[in-house]
């Protein structure tokens, strides 16, 4: 009898365990599809005409970082790819890492437009990378940020980047990578 009893109260301890971890997925799953959400929004009313092409794109994906640099810098963050046909969000994270004549801190936001169904699925399924992009600018986002083609036209779609916070300022080389989140998918 007391070995039943053990194991019906480790089996609780167990599921209890796993509902948690659940609750908490779902939790921050919830908070990063409000912040591509958000940017998303923020990208629209910085260029109106990014609203009727990300509607009639295969999909999409946003993206907010916070990064930091002095000589050296690095950002990362959450977001999400959307699937316009099927409605289905893919959790994914981004990176960036730079080095040069650089010093700030800054949020930044990056859209992604897939041209084709399969620039979306090759984005959600291998990543995406890109290395050695220059860079170079200032500015103080806040409401007068602009949307820039940042690194502009890349193999099935366009990124754009839209500094919403922060100052940044210098001339730098950096590498910027995206891939799926296993723990948020």
């Amino acid at each position: 009898m007391q070995r039943r009893q053990l194991l019906i109260g480790a089996t609780a301890v167990l599921v209890g365990a796993s509902v948690r971890a659940q609750d908490q997925k779902s939790s921050r799953q919830t908070e990063v599809k409000a912040k591509a959400m958000e940017a998303l929004q923020d990208f629209y009313k910085s260029d109106p005409k990014l609203q009727d092409m990300v509607a009639k794109a295969p999909g999409y994906a946003v993206f907010t970082t916070f990064g930091l640099s002095f000589g050296l810098g690095g950002a990362g963050g959450k977001g999400i790819a959307h699937d316009n046909k099927t409605s289905q969000d893919t959790y994914m994270s981004i990176a960036q890492a730079s080095a040069g004549v650089q010093l700030g801190a800054s949020g930044t936001r990056y859209l992604f437009v897939f041209e084709t169904p399969k620039a979306l699925t090759d984005f959600v399924d291998k990543g995406w990378d890109a290395s050695a992009g220059a860079a170079a600018g200032a500015g103080t986002g806040g409401s007068s940020a602009n949307v820039k083609a940042g690194a502009g036209n890349f193999t099935g779609g366009r990124m754009y980047a839209l500094t919403k916070s922060g100052l940044q300022a210098g001339a730098a080389v950096s590498g910027l990578k995206a891939w799926k989140d296993k723990d948020l998918n």
